[in-house]
């Protein structure tokens, strides 16, 4: 199943999504969550493009790079969205603590 155009459009910097990927275990198949923030979109529309999701678990920074078109996701829950944007990039986003993430965020999702 591959991803509706309205959620490729609505993956944007900044977006709180939850990706349900598919994982293959001999022979059953699981779908487990990965909850974060995305930093950045790549590449626009074409096949090669990606984006990054960062969260913290047990207060270790982690981040996975998906590609959009990939069948290793099984769908994309959008839990906000932010309005607008100044940037395209949130990389700054890394450097930041817990507290000033959350403080940025509500400003984002206003």
């Amino acid at each position: 199943m591959a991803l509706e155009e309205k959620d490729i459009e609505r993956l944007m910097p900044g977006a709180r999504v939850r990706v349900w990927e598919r994982i293959q275990e001999k022979d059953k198949e699981r779908q487990t969550p990965f909850e974060g923030i995305i930093l950045a979109r790549k590449h626009g529309t074409e096949k090669g493009a990606t984006f990054t999701v960062r969260t913290a678990i047990q207060g270790i920074g982690v981040e996975k790079i998906y590609p959009i078109f990939s069948p290793i996701i099984a769908r994309i829950e959008f839990l906000e969205v932010p309005k607008r944007l100044r940037r395209s990039k949130l990389y700054y986003m890394r450097t930041l603590s817990a507290h000033e993430t959350r403080e940025k965020l509500q400003k984002l999702y206003r």
